[in-house]
């Protein structure tokens, strides 16, 4: 099974490098194996259950250590329909 997860890290900053949280997002991701979609507004990753669900463990340790002080996430299983 498939998951996608879509996440925010929070403080947001203004124009410029992002924030150290949601570049070390980025970089746990990578790291996991997973090539994320890295936005300004959020991070998004689609991969296997497992590779995922440890992924976004090691996102939320390691984005707090970073200074992120709040993180809202969302998973979903990967083609399931989305509500209406």
């Amino acid at each position: 099974m498939n998951l996608r997860a879509e996440f925010t890290t929070e403080p947001f900053e203004g124009e410029g490098d992002p924030p150290i949280h949601a570049a070390v997002a980025r970089d746990v991701l990578r790291e996991s194996g997973l090539e994320p979609e890295f936005g300004p507004l959020g991070t998004a990753i689609s991969g296997e259950r497992e590779v995922v669900l440890t992924a976004l463990s090691n996102v939320l340790e390691r984005t707090l250590e970073a200074g992120a002080d709040r993180i809202t996430m969302q998973v979903s299983v990967d083609g399931a329909p989305e509500d209406s």
